[in-house]
């Protein structure tokens, strides 16, 4: 072979090395830009979402912080026998004391103005509903005070609150607010006066619900709640753990197991409508247990919660090393005492953790609720868990169809407080997990 030869050959091969080197570089800068591209766009969809989470916080926010505080208003009341209509202070003759007359005649001696029946009707549309009970409650604590002058602070009604919070300094035409100018005027001089002011709201969580927004509270969801999730926690952990255990340490490998384990599966993905369509269907329907109840709402989220808390279960189960079962075996412990002093023991932090995961889904959860019923306008505290009761969650859904604009604020506040309760069970999960856990 010349050396023309070899000098053509050498050449074919430094240019099939130069192409093949080419289109590798050129096959890397597509991968680093797809791989580029793929990193924006997961940057990207992580930042949308938490912008729709602080979007979403911060509407609540706005909106639920103002029911934390109320409209209250000093009144100086002259308990006159003879306006009241009662000669006495005991209990039967208080109980039909014209109140209103008592109040109508402070708020005419604070503004001297009022005289038409059309003032005092607007004058007293300022005040709550509740007033007329707050005169009640000083004749019935203390008998002696009929006949003199008190002064009390009575609730403002739920327009007069929110024309205070939300409408005040805005220059908006008299029909475009919920008051009117002689109102707004009544305002300015009890504020100017300092007869008017604004409160930590403790009715929030001292009342139960009320047609009146300033009257409502979230007393009688919270124990509806608490005791709803006491009977879903006492049925649904030793249930679930004690299924997960038989599964996980005694049952046989066969098909009818096989069955359960994916029947168990399938239940954890199931709606939570249909669990509450089971317990109208069988609690409800077949036993006669009453609607509105935390007995049945609890029976229905254990239901919901038991796949949950066995899934969990299992998996803190099988986590526990065989060399612990091993052990126990080897020095003479029945299968029994393996599982119950030393497997359960162990797995007892992940069991823990799944069943107040489970926990805080079922507290969050509406749907199965109202369908057994606990829908209903409760406004007295349980005290049992066969009381009428209503729970948090549906307690929003009850506000939010109210069109008054301090049941809106209200509905955001309660949103706000089950956000509360909801983080806290997480974070103890978190705890409970992180405090307890033995890494092998």
């Amino acid at each position: 072979m010349n050396d023309a030869s070899v000098n053509n050959t050498s050449m074919n091969d430094n240019d099939r090395h130069t192409i093949t080197r080419d289109k590798v570089y050129a096959s890397l800068k597509r991968r680093y830009r797809k791989e580029k591209l793929f990193r924006a766009l997961g940057l990207l969809s992580v930042l949308f979402g938490i912008a729709c989470v602080v979007v979403l916080f911060t509407d609540i926010f706005s909106k639920g912080i103002p029911a934390f505080k109320q409209t209250w208003i000093q009144l100086d009341v002259v308990l006159d026998p003879e306006v009241l209509g009662i000669s006495s202070a005991d209990g039967n003759a208080v109980q039909g004391a014209n109140v209103d007359a008592v109040l109508a005649r402070a708020l005419q001696t604070r503004f001297p103005e009022i005289s038409s029946r059309v003032d005092k009707k607007a004058a007293k549309a300022l005040l709550s509903s509740s007033a007329g009970d707050s005169v009640l409650a000083v004749l019935k604590g203390n008998p002696d005070k009929l006949g003199q002058p008190v002064t009390l602070w009575v609730l403002a009604d739920d327009r007069t609150d929110t024309f205070i919070k939300h409408l005040r300094g805005m220059n908006l035409a008299e029909n475009e607010r919920i008051l009117s100018d002689q109102q707004t005027g009544w305002i300015e001089q009890w504020l100017a006066s300092g007869q008017m002011e604004q409160r930590f709201n403790h009715g929030f969580f001292e009342f139960g619900d009320s047609r009146e927004p300033e009257q409502a509270g979230i007393r009688s969801a919270l124990a509806g709640s608490a005791l709803t999730l006491m009977v879903t926690l006492l049925l649904s952990f030793p249930i679930g753990v004690a299924a997960a255990v038989y599964l996980e340490e005694f049952a046989p490998k066969n098909r009818f197991t096989d069955f359960i384990e994916i029947n168990i599966n399938n239940l954890a993905a199931v709606p939570s409508i249909i669990y509450g369509l089971l317990g109208l269907a069988v609690f409800i329907g077949l036993f006669g247990l009453p609607r509105s109840v935390p007995l049945v709402g609890g029976l229905v989220l254990t239901f919901m919660t038991l796949p949950t808390i066995i899934i969990s279960s299992r998996a803190a189960i099988k986590s526990v090393p065989p060399s612990i079962r091993e052990a126990a075996l080897g020095v003479g412990a029945s299968p029994m005492q393996t599982v119950t002093q030393h497997v359960i023991p162990l797995a007892m932090p992940g069991m823990l953790t799944g069943a107040i995961i489970g926990m805080a889904r079922a507290l969050g959860e509406t749907a199965p609720l109202l369908m057994i019923g606990m829908v209903a306008f409760i406004v007295d505290v349980p005290h049992g868990i066969t009381d009428a009761a209503t729970v948090l969650p549906v307690q929003i859904f009850l506000w939010a169809d109210s069109p008054e604009r301090a049941f809106v604020e209200r509905t955001s506040a309660t949103i706000m407080v089950l956000l509360a309760f909801l983080v806290l069970m997480n974070a103890l999960a978190v705890w409970l997990r992180n405090k307890l856990e033995r890494r092998w």
